[in-house]
């Protein structure tokens, strides 16, 4: 099982593991654009104005161009321990034991608009690109990274749970993903699609997909295990999944 998690725009500071290196990342066969982006992203960053439009940044965060500057000598942190944010306060990994953080390690991925995908435990360092970053030379992400994500992905073994935003999920094609959305039901049983909450629910559903003793092989055992986690899970589809929150 691989569970797909979006990154966030926020990222943990600093680090304690030594200078990027991309042959120290999973998924091998992305290295070649992964080292193109990283040296359009170097290259940018000595133009300041137009990093910031290309990034869609203000003024006031040049110091997020300085990091992007500074991406082959900067320290690195395990990607699980990189991204911050509502989602990833919810996973909480600083509070798993050895074993715990083991399975999360192996079964939990973000999906990157510079690194593609990363598991866990990859190191990392700070760095700001967006899905939906133009770059010069490169332009939309979503055709660089469409065509080989999606290859690198299909051959995943076990089933794939999507919990990716709708930008990140245009990064990468799926053929057959347990896919997860949160809705929300009022008193009358009156539901609507939950907005930036509902990744506080997919952080707690990637947790307890991430310490089950048992990986689930159908979304059936998925669902199984987010209700032992205290959530209300429904599967409408095949291969779909809902979590409703009152």
């Amino acid at each position: 099982m691989l569970v797909l998690l979006p990154p966030s725009e926020t990222k943990s500071p600093g680090g304690t593991g030594p200078p990027l290196r991309l042959d120290a990342l999973s998924f091998p066969e992305l290295t070649p654009t992964r080292g193109r982006l990283v040296e359009t992203l170097v290259r940018l960053s000595e133009d300041l104005p137009a990093s910031l439009e290309a990034l869609g940044l203000s003024s006031r965060q040049s110091e997020e161009v300085e990091r992007n500057g500074e991406l082959w000598n900067s320290p690195t942190l395990a990607a699980l321990d990189r991204y911050s944010g509502v989602l990833y306060d919810a996973l909480d990994v600083g509070s798993l034991s050895g074993e715990e953080r083991r399975r999360a390690d192996e079964r939990l991925a973000v999906v990157s608009a510079l690194f593609g995908v990363l598991r866990g435990a990859d190191p990392v360092p700070a760095y700001r690109l967006s899905a939906g970053s133009r770059l010069p030379e490169i332009g939309s992400l979503r055709r660089l990274w469409r065509p080989e994500l999606s290859r690198v992905l299909e051959s995943v073994p076990g089933p794939v749970v999507d919990l990716r935003s709708g930008a990140y999920a245009a990064l990468a094609a799926l053929p057959d993903p347990v896919e997860v959305r949160v809705v929300t039901e009022d008193a009358n049983g009156s539901r609507k699609t939950v907005g930036h909450h509902n990744k506080a629910h997919k952080g707690r559903l990637a947790r307890a997909l991430a310490l089950a003793e048992r990986e689930p092989e159908t979304p059936a055992e998925v669902a199984e295990i987010a209700h032992r986690a205290g959530l209300r899970v429904e599967q409408p589809g095949r291969r779909s999944l809902t979590v409703v929150v009152s």
